[in-house]
């Protein structure tokens, strides 16, 4: 039996909002660790909650986005800060309605239609634009950037639901 492999990693561009916190939870832990040294414990509790705060806001805010095509599957894990995988979600391809470029006329029938909006690409708008929209199930907008490999793979399986414009 012949499989299909292709994977595919994006890094996501970090929000500003995010590194913001991130700086000011630091800036909080630094300054009441320093008040805490001098004695008063109110502050040492505070320094080590925005510690905290500070790796949980850095592993979020530091993101990469793995997709792995393998035998009719998409499956996307999320990689926090190079430490942690987590796997997000699977897609079969038999149940895909229509994967095209994020901008391509083929998806004007599916404008209107409320569906859940799930985004996976790196957040940025490139020229010419490499994200990807798939309509899988009826249920959901999945915005993802693969590569060329992986999109002629899954044409391979359903070419008349993928585009290329």
């Amino acid at each position: 039996m012949m499989e299909t492999y292709v994977e595919c990693m994006v890094q996501k561009k970090p929000s500003g909002a995010m590194t913001a916190l991130k700086i000011l939870l630091i800036g909080i832990a630094a300054v009441t660790g320093l008040l805490g040294i001098m004695g008063l414990i109110v502050f040492l509790i505070i320094a080590v909650v925005a510690g905290v705060g500070a790796y949980f806001v850095n592993l979020n805010a530091n993101l990469e986005y793995e997709y792995l095509y393998v035998d009719k599957q998409l499956t996307v894990d999320k990689i926090m800060a190079r430490t942690r995988r987590k796997k997000v979600e699977t897609f079969d391809m038999e149940r895909m309605e229509i994967l095209a470029p994020i901008k391509s006329w083929h998806l004007d029938d599916y404008k209107n239609r409320q569906l859940k909006e799930v985004n996976y690409s790196s957040g940025v708008e490139q020229q010419p634009d490499i994200r990807y929209c798939m309509i899988y199930n009826g249920e959901k907008r999945v915005i993802f950037e693969p590569n060329a490999a992986m999109v002629t793979a899954i044409k391979s399986v359903a070419p008349r639901k993928v585009f290329t414009d």
